[in-house]
């Protein structure tokens, strides 16, 4: 039976037991659960990370305006825009801009772990590869063990906005692609754990205030945002930083954080941002904008 995923410190256990790489537990768990074959999960990875790079290839080649216009080829502005970062970083920013505008746009993504956050892993991992020349197989590994920490988080607190804010979405995202970095340049456990519960504590009590109930602003810039804070923590933790806090018990605090966040912050767009008096403007014009586009009611014979 392939193990349970109910915290971190299982998973390193029975990796230790097992003389197992990180993400061959995450293996066996989806051949399990799934009653698919291990060829067939493999499949399955490919064909996801082939729409992660399409989508952040499409976001930063064709015309991403959404209907509200809150969003307009804002990852193309980055890419192109006058270096503040290193090259390598600001084409981190602008393919976790890529992707997530595609979503925005109604484009084809994947939820990684939610929508709300699809351009994290992407973002991420497509920058990682062009920097370390990895394998596709390599990447392919670090999809699983972002698997698994997701399972873990999903177990112990939540990756809903509507559960437990934006930290619930893209502090879960970003500490996947910490933990991947980490695997994916052969870091040991203990480091990529490390990342994880790192990056947990940066994005610790981040809220869901999108503006106009729609997955754009501020959504999307905070794609870039997480994508970066994974690469920091991902890099603190090779270096040997010890989080202080052991990561189940960060996970254990994001979700207890969650859990007292106020309604409002969670996915309502009742608060912050989208209770700003330019955030009630756009819900009114986006709401104006909904209402027009309907078919008109055929009348009562």
């Amino acid at each position: 039976m392939a193990i349970l995923f109910n915290d971190f410190r299982g998973w390193q256990a029975y990796c230790a037991q097992q003389n197992m790489p990180l993400y061959f537990p995450v293996l066996e768990y989806e051949i399990e659960q799934k009653g698919r074959t291990e060829m067939e999960i493999w499949d399955g990875l490919r064909r996801a990370w082939t729409v992660m790079r399409d989508a952040v290839q499409t976001g930063l080649t064709e015309e991403m305006v959404s209907r509200s216009g809150m969003i307009n080829n804002g990852a193309k502005k980055v890419a192109k825009a006058q270096p503040i970062l290193s090259p390598e970083f600001q084409k981190l920013i602008s393919r976790a801009l890529a992707a997530k505008e595609v979503n925005s746009c109604m484009g084809r993504i994947v939820a990684a772990p939610t929508a709300g956050a699809s351009g994290i892993l992407p973002g991420i991992l497509v920058t990682l590869q062009e920097q370390h020349q990895l394998p596709d197989q390599t990447i392919l590994e670090g999809l699983l063990v972002a698997a698994g920490i997701g399972l873990i988080i999903e177990q112990n607190a939540s990756l809903a906005g509507a559960v437990g804010g934006c930290q619930a979405e893209t502090g879960s995202a970003a500490s996947m692609g910490a933990g991947a970095i980490v695997y994916c340049l052969g870091g040991d456990i203990n480091q990529a754990f490390a990342a994880v519960a790192i990056t947990i504590q940066c994005m610790l009590g981040l809220v869901c205030d999108p503006v106009a109930g729609l997955v754009e602003v501020p959504c999307v810039v905070r794609n870039a945002s997480a994508a970066a804070i994974a690469y920091s923590s991902a890099q603190i933790a090779v270096a040997g930083v010890n989080p202080v806090i052991p990561v189940d018990e960060c996970v254990h605090a994001l979700g207890e954080v969650g859990q007292s966040m106020e309604t409002r912050y969670k996915e309502t767009a009742m608060g912050g941002l989208a209770a700003t008096l330019t955030g009630q403007s756009i819900a009114k014009k986006v709401l104006i904008q909904d209402i027009d586009v309907l078919p008109d009611e055929e009348e009562p014979q």
